[in-house]
């Protein structure tokens, strides 16, 4: 999916990729709605891309045991060299500043 679809087009292929995934486990819409605890017009709703609760969403996609698409939504954590260097212990006390030297120009 590309930057630049409309909200809209992502709803509209977001449904297209729960209703396909719902057809290759032979499933009905009435029987999906039932394992999600959801009623069958918010499914049909969500699958046509004509607006669905989030809720909504995480229910089917639990009820089609993919939840490992949720996993592409929220990368893992990893640890971040900046943050690590960042998060170095503070400082203790304040140099002093030092008197220049007559030499020194």
């Amino acid at each position: 999916m590309q930057a630049s679809h409309t909200l809209a087009e992502l709803e509209a292929v977001l449904g297209e990729q729960v209703k396909k995934l719902r057809l290759s486990r032979n499933v009905d819409q009435t029987l999906l709605a039932e394992r999600a605890g959801i009623s069958r017009r918010a499914l049909q709703n969500l699958e046509a891309g004509t607006g669905s609760s989030v809720a909504s969403l995480l229910s089917v996609v639990r009820a089609l045991g993919r939840e490992d698409w949720l996993s592409l939504l929220a990368p893992a954590t990893t640890i971040n060299p900046l943050t690590m260097v960042r998060a170095r212990r503070e400082r203790q006390r304040a140099t002093s500043v030092r008197a220049k030297s007559p030499t020194a120009k």
